[in-house]
């Protein structure tokens, strides 16, 4: 939505490069068909605006495409399939359908956000809270409800439903130490939620006095065999009792598996958290600790808050999740 409260047009644009809101059409459908310097001007315009253009223009019987967009980074993450599963079935029964895009973890959700938003979906949901100032502004210029998931943060576009990743460290952390570890390690991966969980972890570590013997930063996603490669890598020092942190329970099976080949006694030797509840936690041998978090609950709050927007009622713009620590036998 624009700074007076509307969406922004292509008359705006016009208005602002100093054309025809039909050069401003010619720029974004036949570029070549425009002088270099105004094209440039438009598209500058176009940046300052946050405007997006509407690919669906004509195509619509209603004012509603009855259609919500959705970007998280990967659905092959069980927490991530469940909770769109659980959006995505709260959305259908109020008649509106999902249009569903994949981030990863390597960047691009500009262009992602930019397409969504061209086909005017009635709301969005976006993981995280950290995005480019391009991104940013296209999403609170759209003029629906956005929700961001997943993540917790102080200045949220518009709504806000997640968890605090470096809490979830911190809580690990205290896990261990109250079963009297003073040796830990953490395998991360790179991502932004997976390094403030390790930041929460190594702080908490840091304030009572232990020791972080191994905090590698491995490539996301996540996979059991970086786990293993990690573990390999750990054994050289692992001559005392260490208490290891996994930012996926990919890694925290990896390791299990690469510890267990080496003669590493788990929980004795190597005690093991993951983190994401994923089925093979339980499955493994042994089965291991893990932090669990109520991901369909997500799915189901981001929905029902773009819901209950798109009817005019007013809403809790942020809401947090609980997660807990399940207590399995590697710890």
């Amino acid at each position: 939505m624009g700074a007076k409260g509307r969406t922004v047009t292509i008359s705006d644009v016009a208005a602002e490069a100093g054309v025809a809101p039909m050069t401003v059409s010619r720029v974004i459908n036949t570029s070549d068909r425009v002088a270099a310097v105004t094209a440039e001007r438009v598209q500058a315009a176009i940046s300052r605006l946050g405007y997006v253009p509407n690919l669906m223009a004509g195509g619509l019987s209603s004012r509603r495409s009855r259609m919500v967009g959705a970007i998280v980074p990967t659905i092959t993450h069980p927490m991530f399939a469940t909770l769109i599963d659980s959006l995505t079935e709260t959305l259908r029964a109020a008649g509106y359908q999902v249009m569903l895009s994949l981030s990863g973890y390597k960047g691009g959700e500009d262009d992602l956000v930019r397409g969504l938003l061209g086909r005017r979906p009635d709301g969005m949901l976006v993981t995280g809270v950290e995005h480019a100032p391009a991104t940013r502004q296209m999403l609170q210029e759209a003029g629906i409800p956005v929700v961001e998931i997943f993540d917790t943060g102080k200045r949220p576009i518009d709504m806000l439903v997640g968890f605090d990743h470096a809490a979830v460290g911190a809580a690990v952390a205290e896990y261990f130490l109250v079963r009297g570890h003073d040796r830990f390690a953490m395998f991360s991966a790179g991502d932004r939620r997976a390094l403030a969980r390790q930041h929460g972890f190594a702080e908490r570590v840091a304030t009572a006095g232990g020791q972080l013997i191994s905090a590698p930063v491995l490539p996301a996603p996540s996979t059991i065999t970086a786990g293993r490669e990690a573990m390999r890598a750990l054994l050289p020092v692992l001559d005392h009792r260490t208490a290891l942190f996994c930012s996926s329970d990919l890694l925290a099976f990896g390791a299990i598996v690469e510890a267990r080949q080496s003669g590493i006694a788990v929980p004795d030797r190597l005690a093991v958290c993951g983190f994401g509840d994923f089925e093979l936690g339980a499955a493994s041998e042994p089965s291991f600790t893990t932090v669990t978090v109520e991901a369909a609950r997500i799915g189901r709050n981001a929905a029902a808050m773009i819901l209950a927007r798109l009817v005019g009622q007013t809403v809790e713009r942020r809401i947090e999740v609980p997660f807990r620590i399940v207590q399995r036998g590697s710890s």
